[in-house]
Protein backbone atom coordinates (compact mmCIF):
# COMPACT_ATOMS: atom_id res chain seq x y z
CA UNK A 1 0.00 0.00 0.00
CA UNK A 2 0.90 3.53 -0.88
CA UNK A 3 1.21 6.21 2.08
CA UNK A 4 1.42 4.10 5.03
CA UNK A 5 1.61 7.65 7.00
CA UNK A 6 -1.77 9.01 7.71
CA UNK A 7 -0.99 12.88 7.72
CA UNK A 8 1.63 14.41 5.87
CA UNK A 9 4.22 16.16 7.99
CA UNK A 10 4.10 19.63 7.47
CA UNK A 11 7.16 20.65 9.75
CA UNK A 12 10.04 21.17 7.34
CA UNK A 13 6.99 22.71 4.67
CA UNK A 14 6.12 25.47 6.90
CA UNK A 15 9.52 26.39 7.69
CA UNK A 16 11.14 26.37 3.94
CA UNK A 17 7.74 28.20 2.84
CA UNK A 18 8.06 30.84 5.29
CA UNK A 19 12.03 31.40 3.82
CA UNK A 20 10.00 31.68 0.30
CA UNK A 21 8.50 34.88 -0.83
CA UNK A 22 5.32 33.14 -2.68
CA UNK A 23 4.16 36.38 -3.65
CA UNK A 24 6.05 36.29 -6.85
CA UNK A 25 5.84 33.92 -9.69
CA UNK A 26 6.45 30.42 -9.66
CA UNK A 27 9.82 30.67 -11.66
CA UNK A 28 11.02 32.18 -9.06
CA UNK A 29 9.65 30.09 -6.26
CA UNK A 30 10.65 26.59 -7.69
CA UNK A 31 14.96 27.15 -7.17
CA UNK A 32 14.16 28.08 -4.20
CA UNK A 33 11.77 24.94 -3.78
CA UNK A 34 14.08 22.62 -5.46
CA UNK A 35 16.89 23.63 -2.79
CA UNK A 36 15.18 23.62 0.45
CA UNK A 37 13.59 20.43 -0.05
CA UNK A 38 16.83 18.98 -1.23
CA UNK A 39 15.41 18.17 -4.76
CA UNK A 40 19.07 19.21 -5.96
CA UNK A 41 19.45 19.01 -10.20
CA UNK A 42 21.79 16.09 -9.98
CA UNK A 43 18.87 14.39 -7.97
CA UNK A 44 16.51 15.31 -10.43
CA UNK A 45 18.37 14.28 -13.17
CA UNK A 46 19.07 10.85 -11.52
CA UNK A 47 15.27 10.25 -11.23
CA UNK A 48 13.18 8.37 -13.82
CA UNK A 49 10.61 10.09 -16.05
CA UNK A 50 7.25 9.70 -14.32
CA UNK A 51 3.80 10.09 -16.15
CA UNK A 52 1.41 13.01 -13.98
CA UNK A 53 -2.14 13.05 -15.78
CA UNK A 54 -4.52 15.88 -14.53
CA UNK A 55 -8.34 16.32 -14.51
CA UNK A 56 -9.55 20.16 -14.08
CA UNK A 57 -13.02 20.78 -13.46
CA UNK A 58 -15.46 22.38 -15.52
CA UNK A 59 -14.04 26.03 -15.50
CA UNK A 60 -10.93 24.71 -17.67
CA UNK A 61 -7.27 24.49 -17.32
CA UNK A 62 -7.35 28.36 -18.46
CA UNK A 63 -9.70 30.10 -16.51
CA UNK A 64 -7.31 32.18 -14.79
CA UNK A 65 -7.72 31.41 -12.10
CA UNK A 66 -8.20 28.10 -9.71
CA UNK A 67 -7.42 25.86 -12.64
CA UNK A 68 -4.70 28.08 -14.02
CA UNK A 69 -2.96 27.83 -10.99
CA UNK A 70 -2.79 24.22 -10.74
CA UNK A 71 -1.59 24.37 -14.35
CA UNK A 72 1.12 26.10 -13.66
CA UNK A 73 2.28 24.41 -11.33
CA UNK A 74 2.06 20.87 -14.18
CA UNK A 75 4.01 23.06 -16.61
CA UNK A 76 6.43 24.06 -14.07
CA UNK A 77 7.07 20.05 -13.08
CA UNK A 78 7.33 19.74 -17.10
CA UNK A 79 10.28 22.15 -17.28
CA UNK A 80 11.85 21.33 -14.56
CA UNK A 81 11.39 17.66 -13.63
CA UNK A 82 11.18 16.28 -17.07
CA UNK A 83 7.53 14.84 -16.15
CA UNK A 84 5.15 13.65 -18.96
CA UNK A 85 2.12 15.12 -18.50
CA UNK A 86 -1.50 14.88 -19.76
CA UNK A 87 -4.74 16.31 -18.69
CA UNK A 88 -8.52 16.32 -19.16
CA UNK A 89 -11.40 19.16 -18.70
CA UNK A 90 -14.26 17.59 -17.52
CA UNK A 91 -17.05 18.68 -19.01
CA UNK A 92 -19.60 18.34 -16.05
CA UNK A 93 -19.52 16.05 -13.21
CA UNK A 94 -20.12 12.52 -14.60
CA UNK A 95 -16.74 13.00 -16.57
CA UNK A 96 -14.54 13.12 -13.65
CA UNK A 97 -14.35 9.26 -12.15
CA UNK A 98 -14.06 7.89 -15.92
CA UNK A 99 -10.68 10.28 -16.92
CA UNK A 100 -9.44 10.12 -13.00
CA UNK A 101 -10.00 6.09 -13.71
CA UNK A 102 -8.33 6.12 -17.24
CA UNK A 103 -5.08 7.60 -15.67
CA UNK A 104 -4.70 4.62 -13.53
CA UNK A 105 -5.82 2.06 -15.21
CA UNK A 106 -2.72 2.91 -17.43
CA UNK A 107 -0.44 3.07 -14.77
CA UNK A 108 0.84 7.05 -14.81
CA UNK A 109 2.32 7.78 -11.49
CA UNK A 110 0.27 10.16 -10.35
CA UNK A 111 -3.11 11.48 -10.93
CA UNK A 112 -4.20 14.91 -9.56
CA UNK A 113 -8.08 15.56 -9.58
CA UNK A 114 -8.36 19.84 -9.19
CA UNK A 115 -11.24 20.84 -7.13
CA UNK A 116 -13.59 19.59 -4.34
CA UNK A 117 -16.16 18.21 -6.94
CA UNK A 118 -13.91 15.17 -7.65
CA UNK A 119 -13.60 14.03 -4.57
CA UNK A 120 -16.00 11.13 -4.51
CA UNK A 121 -14.89 10.03 -7.98
CA UNK A 122 -10.93 9.65 -6.52
CA UNK A 123 -11.93 8.04 -3.43
CA UNK A 124 -13.87 5.36 -5.46
CA UNK A 125 -10.64 4.71 -8.20
CA UNK A 126 -8.08 5.02 -5.18
CA UNK A 127 -10.02 2.27 -3.53
CA UNK A 128 -9.80 0.18 -6.89
CA UNK A 129 -6.29 1.37 -7.44
CA UNK A 130 -4.21 0.98 -3.92
CA UNK A 131 -0.57 1.00 -5.08
CA UNK A 132 -1.04 3.82 -7.26
CA UNK A 133 -0.66 7.35 -6.20
CA UNK A 134 -3.03 10.07 -6.21
CA UNK A 135 -3.67 13.66 -5.10
CA UNK A 136 -6.83 15.97 -4.89
CA UNK A 137 -7.13 19.33 -4.66
CA UNK A 138 -9.94 21.17 -2.24
CA UNK A 139 -11.23 17.93 -0.18
CA UNK A 140 -10.21 15.27 1.66
CA UNK A 141 -10.13 11.30 0.68
CA UNK A 142 -9.87 8.66 3.00
CA UNK A 143 -7.74 6.64 1.22
CA UNK A 144 -4.27 6.56 2.31
CA UNK A 145 -2.91 6.56 -1.34
CA UNK A 146 -4.31 9.97 -1.61
CA UNK A 147 -2.93 13.16 -0.86
CA UNK A 148 -5.56 16.17 -0.17
CA UNK A 149 -4.05 19.31 -0.70
CA UNK A 150 -6.02 21.95 1.62
CA UNK A 151 -5.78 25.62 1.79
CA UNK A 152 -6.74 28.10 3.98
CA UNK A 153 -9.57 29.96 2.19
CA UNK A 154 -11.08 31.79 4.71
CA UNK A 155 -7.68 33.09 5.95
CA UNK A 156 -7.35 34.95 2.50
CA UNK A 157 -10.65 35.61 1.87
CA UNK A 158 -10.43 37.45 5.43
CA UNK A 159 -7.48 39.79 4.28
CA UNK A 160 -9.61 40.45 1.24
CA UNK A 161 -12.25 41.51 3.36
CA UNK A 162 -10.08 43.69 5.51
CA UNK A 163 -8.60 45.17 2.19
CA UNK A 164 -11.49 45.94 0.46
CA UNK A 165 -13.15 47.84 3.57
CA UNK A 166 -10.19 50.02 4.22
CA UNK A 167 -10.28 50.94 0.63
CA UNK A 168 -14.33 51.82 0.63
CA UNK A 169 -15.45 54.72 0.47
CA UNK A 170 -19.10 53.89 1.40
CA UNK A 171 -18.48 51.05 4.14
CA UNK A 172 -20.27 48.80 1.81
CA UNK A 173 -18.61 46.00 0.03
CA UNK A 174 -19.44 42.83 -1.56
CA UNK A 175 -19.09 39.31 -2.36
CA UNK A 176 -19.32 37.01 -5.33
CA UNK A 177 -19.36 33.13 -5.14
CA UNK A 178 -19.01 30.88 -8.23
CA UNK A 179 -20.61 27.64 -7.04
CA UNK A 180 -23.41 28.27 -3.96
CA UNK A 181 -21.62 25.29 -1.44
CA UNK A 182 -19.60 24.89 1.45
CA UNK A 183 -16.27 26.09 0.01
CA UNK A 184 -17.53 29.23 -0.99
CA UNK A 185 -20.06 30.23 1.53
CA UNK A 186 -16.29 29.73 3.69
CA UNK A 187 -14.83 31.98 1.13
CA UNK A 188 -17.85 34.60 2.12
CA UNK A 189 -18.07 33.75 6.24
CA UNK A 190 -14.22 35.15 5.83
CA UNK A 191 -14.60 37.80 3.98
CA UNK A 192 -17.67 39.71 6.18
CA UNK A 193 -15.28 38.85 9.17
CA UNK A 194 -12.38 40.87 7.40
CA UNK A 195 -14.49 43.46 6.32
CA UNK A 196 -15.85 43.96 10.33
CA UNK A 197 -12.31 43.63 11.61
CA UNK A 198 -11.91 46.85 9.65
CA UNK A 199 -15.01 48.39 10.90
CA UNK A 200 -17.36 46.75 12.91
CA UNK A 201 -20.67 48.97 11.12
CA UNK A 202 -19.32 47.10 7.88
CA UNK A 203 -22.09 46.68 5.57
CA UNK A 204 -21.99 43.07 2.79
CA UNK A 205 -23.47 41.90 -0.03
CA UNK A 206 -22.94 38.44 -1.47
CA UNK A 207 -24.69 36.57 -4.27
CA UNK A 208 -23.47 33.31 -5.39
CA UNK A 209 -23.73 32.59 -9.40
CA UNK A 210 -25.92 29.60 -9.42
CA UNK A 211 -26.11 26.14 -7.80
CA UNK A 212 -24.36 23.99 -10.34
CA UNK A 213 -20.91 23.08 -11.60
CA UNK A 214 -21.91 25.81 -14.70
CA UNK A 215 -21.30 28.28 -12.09
CA UNK A 216 -17.90 28.04 -12.64
CA UNK A 217 -18.09 29.49 -16.16
CA UNK A 218 -20.58 32.09 -16.46
CA UNK A 219 -18.82 35.36 -16.57
CA UNK A 220 -22.25 37.31 -18.07
CA UNK A 221 -24.44 36.34 -14.82
CA UNK A 222 -21.61 37.30 -12.38
CA UNK A 223 -21.35 40.56 -14.34
CA UNK A 224 -25.14 40.90 -13.91
CA UNK A 225 -24.61 40.50 -10.28
CA UNK A 226 -21.50 42.82 -10.01
CA UNK A 227 -23.27 45.75 -11.42
CA UNK A 228 -26.29 44.76 -9.54
CA UNK A 229 -24.12 45.43 -6.38
CA UNK A 230 -22.29 47.99 -7.62
CA UNK A 231 -25.55 50.79 -8.53
CA UNK A 232 -26.73 49.27 -4.87
CA UNK A 233 -24.09 51.00 -3.19
CA UNK A 234 -21.17 48.69 -3.28
CA UNK A 235 -17.85 50.11 -4.11
CA UNK A 236 -15.34 46.84 -3.78
CA UNK A 237 -16.32 43.32 -4.94
CA UNK A 238 -14.50 40.01 -3.62
CA UNK A 239 -14.94 36.92 -6.60
CA UNK A 240 -14.68 33.80 -5.87
CA UNK A 241 -16.21 32.12 -9.27
CA UNK A 242 -13.15 30.77 -11.14
CA UNK A 243 -13.87 31.38 -14.80
CA UNK A 244 -16.97 33.32 -14.01
CA UNK A 245 -14.27 36.06 -12.05
CA UNK A 246 -14.21 37.89 -15.63
CA UNK A 247 -17.66 39.14 -15.53
CA UNK A 248 -16.93 40.98 -12.32
CA UNK A 249 -14.02 42.18 -13.53
CA UNK A 250 -16.33 43.49 -17.04
CA UNK A 251 -18.27 45.53 -13.99
CA UNK A 252 -15.62 46.71 -12.27
CA UNK A 253 -14.40 48.34 -15.62
CA UNK A 254 -17.74 49.65 -16.83
CA UNK A 255 -18.69 51.09 -13.35
CA UNK A 256 -14.91 52.09 -12.73
CA UNK A 257 -15.28 50.43 -9.08
CA UNK A 258 -12.77 47.95 -7.79
CA UNK A 259 -13.00 44.27 -7.62
CA UNK A 260 -10.24 41.57 -5.78
CA UNK A 261 -9.32 38.53 -7.59
CA UNK A 262 -8.49 35.27 -6.25
CA UNK A 263 -6.43 32.35 -6.73
CA UNK A 264 -4.12 33.39 -9.25
CA UNK A 265 -2.62 37.15 -9.85
CA UNK A 266 -5.35 38.92 -12.00
CA UNK A 267 -4.46 41.98 -11.10
CA UNK A 268 -3.55 42.58 -14.95
CA UNK A 269 -7.11 41.64 -16.08
CA UNK A 270 -8.15 45.59 -15.08
CA UNK A 271 -5.13 47.36 -14.09
CA UNK A 272 -6.09 49.66 -11.54
CA UNK A 273 -9.08 48.43 -10.47
CA UNK A 274 -8.56 44.54 -9.47
CA UNK A 275 -7.27 46.44 -5.91
CA UNK A 276 -6.03 42.71 -5.43
CA UNK A 277 -5.95 39.36 -6.08
CA UNK A 278 -5.85 36.53 -3.41
CA UNK A 279 -3.33 33.80 -4.06
CA UNK A 280 -3.84 30.21 -3.82
CA UNK A 281 -0.55 28.28 -4.52
CA UNK A 282 -1.86 25.44 -5.78
CA UNK A 283 1.15 25.70 -8.47
CA UNK A 284 3.53 25.20 -5.77
CA UNK A 285 1.01 22.40 -3.62
CA UNK A 286 1.10 20.48 -7.36
CA UNK A 287 5.13 20.67 -8.07
CA UNK A 288 5.86 19.84 -4.88
CA UNK A 289 3.49 16.70 -4.72
CA UNK A 290 4.55 15.21 -8.60
CA UNK A 291 8.41 16.28 -7.25
CA UNK A 292 7.86 13.84 -4.08
CA UNK A 293 6.44 10.90 -6.54
CA UNK A 294 9.74 11.42 -8.69
CA UNK A 295 12.10 11.74 -5.38
CA UNK A 296 10.26 8.67 -3.72
CA UNK A 297 8.79 10.62 -0.94
CA UNK A 298 5.09 10.85 -2.14
CA UNK A 299 2.85 9.93 1.20
CA UNK A 300 -0.69 10.43 1.35
CA UNK A 301 -2.55 12.57 3.96
CA UNK A 302 -3.68 16.15 4.36
CA UNK A 303 -1.38 18.61 3.27
CA UNK A 304 -2.26 22.20 4.54
CA UNK A 305 -1.08 25.97 3.04
CA UNK A 306 -2.30 28.62 4.62
CA UNK A 307 -1.09 32.71 5.70
CA UNK A 308 1.55 30.83 8.24
CA UNK A 309 3.41 28.92 5.53
CA UNK A 310 2.78 31.46 2.99
CA UNK A 311 0.48 29.24 0.80
CA UNK A 312 -2.48 32.04 1.14
CA UNK A 313 -1.01 35.37 0.34
CA UNK A 314 -2.11 38.71 -1.29
CA UNK A 315 -0.87 40.02 -4.83
CA UNK A 316 0.92 43.11 -5.40
CA UNK A 317 2.59 44.17 -8.89
CA UNK A 318 2.54 47.29 -10.59
CA UNK A 319 -0.86 46.55 -12.03
CA UNK A 320 -2.29 47.69 -8.48
CA UNK A 321 0.74 49.17 -6.46
CA UNK A 322 -0.92 53.12 -7.36
CA UNK A 323 -4.30 51.15 -5.47
CA UNK A 324 -3.04 49.30 -2.63
CA UNK A 325 -1.41 51.74 -0.69
CA UNK A 326 1.20 52.04 1.45
CA UNK A 327 -0.67 52.24 4.25
CA UNK A 328 -3.21 49.23 3.24
CA UNK A 329 -0.27 46.84 2.45
CA UNK A 330 1.48 47.72 5.85
CA UNK A 331 -2.17 46.86 7.62
CA UNK A 332 -2.34 43.42 5.86
CA UNK A 333 1.03 42.80 6.38
CA UNK A 334 0.52 43.40 10.33
CA UNK A 335 -2.84 41.05 10.11
CA UNK A 336 -1.10 38.48 8.35
CA UNK A 337 1.30 38.19 11.49
CA UNK A 338 -1.18 38.14 13.55
CA UNK A 339 -3.24 35.42 11.60
CA UNK A 340 0.04 33.36 11.93
CA UNK A 341 1.15 33.85 15.87
CA UNK A 342 -2.81 33.15 16.24
CA UNK A 343 -3.65 36.86 17.78
CA UNK A 344 -6.07 37.22 14.99
CA UNK A 345 -8.49 33.92 15.01
CA UNK A 346 -10.46 34.30 11.37
CA UNK A 347 -13.78 32.37 11.97
CA UNK A 348 -14.10 29.59 9.83
CA UNK A 349 -17.25 28.18 8.34
CA UNK A 350 -16.70 24.39 8.63
CA UNK A 351 -16.46 25.19 12.36
CA UNK A 352 -20.00 24.77 13.90
CA UNK A 353 -19.28 26.97 16.92
CA UNK A 354 -17.91 30.04 14.46
CA UNK A 355 -20.93 30.12 12.47
CA UNK A 356 -23.24 29.90 15.33
CA UNK A 357 -21.19 33.08 16.81
CA UNK A 358 -21.35 34.84 13.69
CA UNK A 359 -23.81 36.79 12.66
CA UNK A 360 -24.12 38.30 8.89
Amino acid sequence: MIGSTPVYQMDAIRVSLQLIQLRFPLRHLIPAVVLLWGITPIAMANNPKIRVGVVFDKGGRDDRSFNASAWRGLEEAKRQLGVDAKYVEAMDDNAYEPAIRTFARKKFDLTIAIGFSQAESMTRVAADFPNQRFALVDAVSSQPNVRSLLFGDHEGAFLAGAAAMMKSTTSKVGFIGGMDVPLIRRFEFGFRAGARHVRKDALTVANFVGITVDSWNNPPKAKELALSQYNGGVDVIYVAAGASNIGVFDAAGAKSKFAIGTDSNQNGMRPGLILTSILKRIDAAVFQTIADVQTGKFTGGKMEFGVANGGIDYALDRHNEGVLTADIRAKLEELKRQISNGSVKVPDYYVETDRANFKK
